[in-house]
């Protein structure tokens, strides 16, 4: 038997409300009718999903969340690619862009007029793509020289390196490396960083000291600065902080890299934003 995708959303938000009369002025059913959805899918799967009192998840509703995302993810994406195709090029473009990827690649290739920028969460930013929110994305993160990014396998995406610069550590005034001409990352192996995964580059060995949830990049260099924490920055990034000192990284040998995403060959005013964004890259 097909899981239905109907009651696969109705799980899904069921359990991120923990309430069935939540889901339902959510999702514009009656209670009844999601009470209905959650039994047909529970009959369908022959396992129970969610306890009643409290609404919480199942050890077996725990597993179907784990696929539920993706899976309609993926739905909503081929919806989104062929409502693209059928539909007339737009004259407008929606660029979403990851805050560090807005950088002065982005600022020239912008347009006097045509484009909205959205700007999002790194990992936010090929889903806004792959599900029509977006024409186009700009995404960013460490890699090796020339290496793609790791992106999550959200739909089908077309992805073209857009850049890559160097990358530097933002140290308060007064840090033991301040003076240093480089740094490598295993001399602070013992450093506090911030947690910053909206806007910062991710460290994932590295202790936080301060967790930062917004997408300011000046707040995050601010708050490097003043202390609480390092912060791996795009070198012209630290360097512009108005606080603090930028120490190139020397080792490992990373990068910060920009790649554009597409939901497949951009056309129209897509295609000559796409262009400029990726003229003169070697990668």
């Amino acid at each position: 038997m097909t899981m239905d995708p109907h009651l696969l959303r109705t799980f899904v938000t069921v359990a991120r409300l923990a309430s069935f009369s939540g889901a339902a002025r959510e999702l514009g059913y009656t209670q009844s009718a999601v009470s209905q959805h959650i039994a047909a899918l529970e009959g369908d799967l022959r396992a129970e999903l969610l306890t009643r009192r409290p609404v919480a998840p199942t050890p077996a509703g725990v597993r179907l969340l784990e696929h539920a995302g993706p899976l309609l993810l993926r739905l909503d994406a081929a919806r989104a690619d062929v409502l693209r195709l059928a539909a007339a090029p737009p004259g407008c473009v929606t660029l979403a862009a990851s805050p560090l990827a807005v950088g002065p690649r982005l600022l020239a290739a912008l347009p006097a007029t045509g484009v909205t920028l959205r700007v999002l969460p790194p990992a936010e930013v090929p889903a806004a793509v792959a599900t029509g929110g977006c024409d186009l994305g700009l995404v960013d993160g460490p890699a090796a020289p020339s290496d793609p990014l790791r992106l999550p396998d959200v739909a089908p995406l077309t992805v073209t390196g857009a850049g890559e610069e160097e990358l530097a550590v933002l140290l308060p005034d007064g840090h033991p490396f301040a003076g240093r001409a480089a740094v490598r990352l295993d001399d602070l192996t013992d450093a506090r960083w911030i947690d910053a995964p909206g806007v910062g580059l991710p460290l994932t060995a590295a202790r936080a000291s301060v967790r930062y949830e917004g997408t300011d990049v000046h707040a995050l260099c601010a708050l490097a600065a003043a202390g609480h924490g390092l912060a791996l920055l795009p070198r012209r990034v630290a360097e512009a902080a108005a606080a603090g000192v930028a120490v190139p990284l020397s080792a490992p040998r990373l990068v910060h890299r920009t790649e554009l995403l597409s939901p497949g060959a951009p056309t129209g005013a897509a295609a000559a934003l796409a262009a400029r964004l990726t003229a003169g890259s070697p990668v």
